[in-house]
């Protein structure tokens, strides 16, 4: 991978990662239609520390709220009904599925989950059901209302984000509206949930960087370094546009790249296992 590489991909990751539009899903586009490699899941996964380094920075009072209450409920029974430490409880639950799923399905993730045509097909089946899920969702739901059955909920819409097209952010946010939270504090918790399986995956991949035909260490650090940058800007955008206007925008995006995808395989402009066929 070169330098050039690693910047567009890193401006690509920071620029999809918060969107729900699958960032996984665009770094294997972009590489296919710029004709190179595919950046491979250990690239995708230890970029992502980037971004989500960005939610860190951008909730981070929360975060500490978060981390101090649940940690002093271990041993302070009067804090075992505050809010905060609930929600330290429920980002636990409903990071579950996603750590038993990806170790289960560990393979498939790296290799056959990244065909073209999966992808496609994920952009805008999920595309349609992030539509369906805004448009009749209650949205009469905050965070207060947070159980452990909807944590988990949660948990496996995030895990679906396993298979590239489907979106972190938009499986869980899809989620979140179907079970009746409004926009902001969907991807709100959609975000926090994020961070224990994000953060996992990307250290635990880290030790493929620089390793046989994997990603070499020096862009892979550039790459997660723009992708912070970039994706702390598009979660401050995100968070005020939600509050305002629909998914809707995300949705045609969605479903207008997976047809697009779709055309280009099958016409032979683009090998659904590699990049562009020469």
């Amino acid at each position: 991978m070169s330098w050039f590489e690693a910047i567009v991909l890193g401006l690509v990751q920071g620029l999809t990662e918060f969107l729900p539009i699958s960032s996984s899903a665009h770094l294997r586009i972009t590489a296919a239609f710029a004709g190179w490699d595919d950046p491979g899941a250990a690239f995708t996964a230890v970029t992502q520390l980037g971004t989500e380094a960005a939610v860190v920075l951008y909730f981070g009072k929360k975060i500490v709220n978060i981390l101090s209450a649940w940690f002093f409920s271990l041993y302070k029974p009067e804090y075992r009904s505050h809010p905060d430490a609930r929600m330290g409880w429920l980002i636990i639950v409903g990071s579950l599925p996603i750590v038993v799923l990806g170790l289960l399905f560990q393979e498939k993730i790296e290799h056959a989950f990244r065909d073209l045509r999966l992808i496609a097909t994920t952009l805008i089946v999920f595309g349609i059901l992030l539509w369906i899920a805004d448009r009749i969702g209650r949205k009469d739901r905050d965070l207060d209302h947070l159980t452990v059955p909807h944590g988990l909920g949660y948990g496996f819409a995030q895990a679906l984000a396993l298979i590239p097209g489907v979106s972190r952010s938009g499986g869980t946010i899809t989620g979140g509206l179907l079970l009746g939270y409004n926009r902001a504090d969907a991807a709100e918790y959609s975000f926090l949930l994020a961070i224990p399986a994000v953060l996992g995956s990307g250290f635990y991949k880290l030790t493929d960087i620089g390793e046989g035909q994997g990603p070499a260490v020096g862009p892979t650090i550039l790459a997660t370094i723009v992708a912070f940058g970039v994706g702390y800007v598009v979660i401050a955008w995100l968070m005020a546009f939600i509050k305002k206007r629909t998914f809707v925008p995300f949705v045609l995006y969605r479903i207008a790249l997976g047809i697009l995808l779709f055309v280009l395989v099958f016409s032979g402009v683009l090998d659904p296992e590699a990049g562009p066929v020469v």
